[in-house]
């Protein structure tokens, strides 16, 4: 009864540091009524802080309990156990932060769920967990699961500079809709500041750069090593991997070249590759015959976001990277995008070529309806699209 006192305290001090001002694009769109609610996402990017801002806005502390799995507490008590006796004290709700980093979590979530009706439980793991696996399957069918990915544009410019301005469809920057509803003064100096560091919510912190650096370490070292059931050597080679992306993206992956650096087997190397996909360290770019698990037709690898371009190339990323991997992170939250036979995306039939603003129509000139996304203009006009006008989809 004690140490749950210790949590409850712990919890309510959370709570009261936790600002509720600016919330991710992702708390509007969680059915919270749902009993068992996972959100999957990248080291850094806000999922602890928007469990306690739906604790702070919506529900009543006296029934709510936050709790982390990384706390000394799980180290010689179940989370079964917590959730029972926190259910038979009057409470409803429980958030529980890095489940990876309980032992048995898939199990006695399930059990959570099956045993104890009378409790929503919602919490947070690293992108690498897959439920859909082994004995994990059965939790697959009963949490609602949301992948969460860093700031888009917009969202930086509400959280660290105060300016409100609402969501675009596709449909709505395609056709001009951003010319008429978003209204900022020098929008290309505020966009260079996004792609340099405002992807994740901590840009303002003290030394940035060596805590992103650490982020990338950990995710390396720890998340996919452990989830993936990987050796420590392996680590250094995805390490070694990584530099190879950084400094080659955008390219087409010639999977026999790259293994031999690495010391290791085609497969093997694609596996690599998958598993830093869905930790948010990379992102590969497919054709439109296959899904994220169709390893064989990757066309392009990138590294994941903009920010993390500046940090790997040490403040100095290709400038043509750059803006093709701000427009496929940016695009790959609200569609499918793939590669184009005539330029570089493709998405729902649209074709799009990414370049600077004297970027021409030639590479589109055959496409049924083709885009030039200029990364230097300020306004659109025809089929010709500011780059940033992309970071107002979510």
């Amino acid at each position: 009864m004690e140490e749950l006192n210790e949590l409850f305290e712990q919890s309510l001090f959370m709570l009261s540091l936790t600002d509720t001002a600016f919330v991710r694009y992702l708390y509007d769109k969680i059915d919270w009524d749902n009993r068992l609610i996972g959100i999957k996402g990248a080291r850094g990017i806000g999922k602890t802080t928007l469990l306690l801002q739906r604790m702070k806005k919506a529900l009543d502390p006296q029934t709510a309990l936050f709790v982390t799995c990384d706390h000394f507490y799980f180290s010689n008590h179940r989370l079964f156990d917590l959730a029972t006796t926190f259910a038979k004290q009057g409470g409803k709700y429980l958030f529980v932060d890095e489940i990876h980093k309980y032992k048995d979590w898939s199990k006695e979530l399930k059990m959570i769920y099956d045993l104890r009706p009378d409790l929503n439980v919602v919490f947070t793991g690293s992108s690498v967990l897959d439920i859909d696996k082994g004995e994990q399957d059965d939790l697959s069918r009963r949490a609602i699961m949301y992948d969460m990915q860093g700031l888009s544009f917009r969202e930086y410019l509400d959280m660290f500079h105060g300016i409100t301005t609402p969501v675009l469809s596709l449909d709505e920057v395609l056709t001009l809709r951003g010319n008429e509803a978003i209204h900022i003064e020098y929008p290309l100096q505020l966009f260079l500041q996004y792609l340099q560091s405002g992807y994740y919510p901590f840009a303002k912190e003290r030394d940035f750069r060596l805590r992103l650096m650490q982020i990338v370490e950990k995710t390396i070292e720890n998340d996919i090593p452990y989830y993936a059931g990987l050796n420590v050597a392996t680590a250094r080679k995805l390490k070694h991997l990584l530099m190879i992306v950084s400094q080659s993206a955008p390219f087409k992956p010639n999977y026999q070249s790259i293994s031999q650096m690495l010391d290791t087997t085609r497969l093997l190397l694609k596996d690599y590759m998958y598993y830093m996909e869905k930790a948010g360290l990379i992102g590969q770019l497919r054709d439109d015959t296959c899904g994220i698990r169709a390893l064989g037709k990757v066309e392009k690898v990138y590294i994941d976001n903009p920010s993390l371009c500046y940090l790997l190339a040490d403040g100095k990323p290709e400038v043509g990277n750059l803006r093709e991997t701000f427009f496929y992170n940016q695009l790959r939250q609200i569609s499918n995008v793939t590669t184009s036979k005539v330029s570089d995306f493709e998405i729902d039939g649209r074709t799009f070529e990414v370049g600077g603003k004297s970027k021409g129509q030639k590479q589109i000139k055959q496409a049924t309806e083709g885009y030039v996304v200029k990364a230097d203009t300020e306004f659109a006009h025809g089929n010709n699209i500011p780059l940033w006008h992309f970071g107002f989809l979510y």
